[in-house]
């Protein structure tokens, strides 16, 4: 699915920029995504959720006004780790406040050359485990189906259920925790993409 997608922060665009290039894309039937709150808090999240957004990313700044709105408008909460580390931030994500709210998480790597030069899905889980204490559960909810409702792709993605697509990855690991366990080993055995092997 496409998406418009933006940076609404200090040294980003500004609120009203975000808002005008949304105001377009909803006129364009585009569903918009966000990332915003990675280093201050400037009403951003509130906007995008008011633009019904699929997620925000980033997130360290966010007050409970913002999450109240991702809660009212279905909004995702998008971690990424990798800009973290990178980065070096120190606040976290209030993962706490969207657990009580009933936000729902997701995992991503981010990976881009100016903040997070990560390409491993399996670290960023790592990371979400080991810096913002996501359990193992969550961060395996968070790279499949909150990452499928993130990208507006949940209708057929994201979960084992009759009726989705067969997009699978078979790891040789005794529990779902050594998926988070590991930093830098791939205990990938088989992918499935679509219903057959890749």
């Amino acid at each position: 699915m496409d998406a418009v997608d933006g940076f609404c922060e200090s040294i980003g665009f500004d609120n009203a920029q975000i808002s005008r290039v949304f105001a377009v894309a909803s006129e364009l039937g585009l569903p918009v995504k966000l990332h915003a709150g990675q280093l201050s808090d400037i009403g951003a999240v509130e906007l995008a959720a008011s633009f019904k957004a699929l997620s925000v990313d980033h997130l360290e700044y966010v007050s409970e006004a913002g999450v109240a709105a991702m809660v009212a408008n279905g909004t995702v909460a998008v971690l990424l780790p990798g800009a973290f580390y990178t980065l070096r931030e120190t606040k976290k994500p209030p993962v706490e406040m969207f657990r009580a709210a009933g936000v729902p998480i997701a995992v991503a790597s981010d990976c881009n050359p100016g903040s997070s030069p990560i390409t491993s899905l399996l670290l960023a889980m790592n990371m979400a485990c080991t810096l913002f204490r996501l359990k193992p559960m969550e961060a395996i909810a968070g790279v499949t189906r909150n990452a499928a409702k993130a990208l507006g792709l949940d209708d057929d993605r994201g979960s084992i259920v009759a009726g989705m697509r067969a997009d699978l990855a078979i790891w040789d690991a005794d529990s779902i925790s050594e998926l988070c366990y590991y930093a830098g080993y791939n205990m990938l055995s088989r992918k499935i993409h679509g219903g057959g092997n890749v």
